[in-house]
C-alpha cells in the first residue's frame, strides 16, 4: 500500500538468454494477440530472419482468422523484403482496410543503433530482442538476450517509441511524395511550355520568308500564344491551390447568365481551335427553359467561368475520336438541399476505367493536348465554394460519352 491507501500492481520483467526460448516466446506472444501487434525491426536482415522462422506467415493467418486484430510493422526494406511484403502481407485485405499495416524506416534510424527488435502485444506485454550478429541468417545464431515485460510503465514506453517512429515514417512518406510530385510538376510544365514557345519562334521565322501566308502564320502564333497563356495561368493556379493562397472574390450573380456568356464566348471562336477534331463538328447546346430561369448563387464569378470553360474544353477533347455530336449543358435547382447542379454532357468516347478513380488529380490525362490540370483546378475551385464535382459515363439507352457535374450552394 502507498500513503494514500492505493495498491500498486507491478508487472513481471525478466531476462531470457536461451535463443530457443526466445524464439518460442516470440511466436507464442504473436499467437496470443487479440486486437493489436506492434513490431519494430531494426534491419532488413532482422525482417528476413523473422520471416524464415514463420513470423510473417503467422501474422497473416492471425489477422485473417481474427477480424479485430490489427498488426503494424516498422521495418527497413530492400528488394527481397519488398517482395515478401507484397506476396505474403499486403494481400491480407478485407473490406475495412489493410489489417497488416507496414511502414518503411531508414536503416540508419535511431532504432538501428539500439540493434533491438521490439514487439508489443495488446498494449500489455513487450518483448525486446537484442541482436548479436546481424550478418547471420539464422535467427538462433543472430540474437543475444531478450527482455520480457508485463510492467505497464515499461510497455507504455515501448508503445511511445513505436508511435514516434510511426509518425516520423508517415511524415517522411509525405515529404517523399511531395518531392516526387514537385519534380514531376516542374518536368511536365517545362516540357509543355516548350511546345508553344518553339511553335511561336518557328512561325516568326517563317513570317518574313512567306509573306503570302502571313495571315495563317499570325493565326498559328495567336493560337500558341493563347495556349501558352492558359498553361501559365494553370501553373499559377495550382501553385495557389497547393499553398492555400487561392482567394475567392464572391458576389451574388445569376449562374445561368454566366453559363450563357461562356457559351457566347465559345461560339464567337475564342477557343475555336478546339471545336473541330479530325474534321468533325462539335455543337454546344443547352436546355433553353432551364437556362432561361434565374438561379442566384454567391460565388467568385471569374472562377465559376473558369470551371465551366474547363469542363467544356474537356468535353470537346473527349469527342475528338468520335464523329462529332452535341455537348449539352443543363442546370437543376434543388431548393430542398439549397444547391444547384450543373451538368455538361458529351457524346465522346467516355472516361477510361483506369483514369476514373483519379480523374480529378493532377496530370491524370491520356490526352496529347495538355498537362491534365484543368479538372484538378476545377475541383479545387468548386470545393473552395463548398460544392462538389464528379463525373460518370453515360450508360443509359446505349448513350455514348460522359457527363461532368458540379454543384454549388444557392444564394
Amino acid at each position: 500500500m502507498n500513503e494514500m491507501g492505493k495498491e500498486f500492481i507491478f508487472g513481471i520483467t525478466r531476462i531470457i538468454s536461451e535463443p530457443i526460448k526466445i524464439k518460442n516466446l516470440l511466436i507464442d506472444l504473436i499467437q496470443s494477440a487479440t486486437f493489436e501487434i506492434l513490431l519494430i525491426l531494426p534491419t532488413s536482415n532482422a525482417f528476413l530472419r523473422k520471416n524464415r522462422i514463420g513470423v510473417m506467415q503467422i501474422l497473416k493467418k492471425m489477422t485473417e482468422d481474427n477480424p479485430k486484430l490489427l498488426a503494424r510493422i516498422l521495418t527497413p526494406t530492400n528488394n527481397i523484403v519488398d517482395k515478401i511484403i507484397k506476396t505474403v502481407l499486403v494481400n491480407n485485405y478485407d473490406g475495412n482496410g489493410t489489417k497488416i499495416d507496414i511502414k518503411s524506416i531508414e536503416e540508419t534510424s535511431e532504432i538501428t543503433i539500439n540493434t533491438v527488435t521490439i514487439i508489443v502485444i495488446d498494449r500489455k506485454i513487450s518483448l525486446v530482442i537484442e541482436k548479436e550478429d546481424d550478418a547471420k541468417e539464422d535467427f538462433m545464431e543472430a540474437i543475444g538476450s531478450a527482455t520480457y515485460s508485463s510492467s505497464r510503465p515499461t510497455v507504455l514506453s515501448y508503445i511511445s517509441i513505436f508511435q514516434i517512429l510511426w509518425n516520423e515514417s508517415k511524415l517522411f512518406e509525405k515529404l517523399k511524395t511531395h518531392d516526387k510530385m514537385q519534380k514531376e510538376f516542374i518536368n511536365i510544365a517545362s516540357h509543355e511550355m516548350k511546345t508553344p514557345v518553339q511553335a511561336i519562334l518557328g512561325y516568326i521565322e517563317l513570317f518574313n520568308e512567306y509573306p503570302d501566308t502571313n495571315n495563317k502564320i499570325m493565326d498559328a502564333i495567336f493560337r500558341n500564344a493563347i495556349r501558352l497563356q492558359k498553361l501559365t495561368q494553370d501553373i499559377l493556379d495550382v501553385t495557389k491551390i497547393e499553398s492555400n493562397t487561392l482567394i475567392l472574390h464572391k458576389e451574388s450573380f445569376n449562374l445561368n447568365e454566366k453559363i450563357r456568356s461562356v457559351l457566347e464566348d465559345f461560339n464567337k471562336g475564342i477557343q475555336a481551335n478546339s471545336y473541330n477534331k479530325n474534321d468533325h463538328f462539335v455543337n454546344i447546346v443547352y436546355k433553353t427553359k432551364l437556362l432561361e430561369k434565374d438561379i442566384l448563387i454567391y460565388a467568385d464569378k471569374i472562377r465559376v467561368y473558369q470551371v465551366i470553360s474547363n469542363l467544356l474544353n474537356n468535353a470537346i477533347k473527349c469527342m475528338h475520336k468520335t464523329k462529332g455530336g452535341n455537348i449539352t449543358i443543363s442546370t437543376i435547382e434543388n431548393k430542398k438541399d439549397n444547391k444547384v447542379t450543373v451538368g455538361i454532357k458529351d457524346e465522346g468516347t467516355g472516361i477510361d476505367s483506369e483514369i476514373m478513380p483519379n480523374l480529378f488529380n493532377k496530370f491524370v490525362s491520356k490526352s496529347e493536348n495538355g498537362m491534365g490540370l484543368g479538372l484538378f483546378i476545377s475541383k479545387s475551385i468548386i470545393e473552395a465554394h463548398g460544392g462538389n464535382i464528379w463525373a460518370e459515363n453515360n450508360l443509359y439507352n446505349d448513350e455514348r460519352g460522359s457527363t461532368f457535374f458540379f454543384s454549388l450552394p444557392l444564394f
